[in-house]
């Protein structure tokens, strides 16, 4: 799936450290409003989803390298690819750069699940199509 997905970010001090600097766990943050945005993007209501289908999307696992340090005020640029759709999960490589700079990358797998039972299940047709469609 080649299509990269881009959304950009502004650091707030809420976002910072003591040090003045993006505290670590803040980036899975980042990540996860930038898959929120490109779920919209496909028109892809995450609501929707979950009232209509009984569905929703769970981190399965991620893995976080971090190369460089975003401060307050940086624009953070938001990169998404889709590596794998499966029946059930998407598999995502996910970046973080302030201008040329990449700063962070995650390896971010999610899951569908039932909403209620919170057992695995199919990715709603629908849903599935437009990833696919990208």
């Amino acid at each position: 799936m080649p299509s990269v997905f881009t959304w950009t970010v502004r650091v707030y001090y809420e976002d910072t450290d003591a040090g003045g600097i993006v505290y670590y766990a803040n980036y899975l943050k980042f990540y996860e409003r930038a898959r929120t945005e490109w779920l919209r993007s496909l028109g892809i209501d995450q609501q929707t989803l979950r009232d209509q289908e009984g569905a929703i999307f769970v981190v399965r696992s991620a893995s976080v390298d971090y190369l460089a340090s975003a401060r307050l005020d940086d624009e953070v640029r938001l990169t998404l690819n889709v590596e794998k759709l499966g029946r059930a999960s998407v598999q995502f490589a996910q970046q973080a750069w302030r201008g040329d700079t990449l700063l962070s990358s995650a390896d971010v797998k999610v899951g569908c699940v039932d909403a209620v039972t919170l057992r695995p299940r199919s990715l709603p047709d629908l849903a599935a199509a437009k990833m696919r469609a990208v």
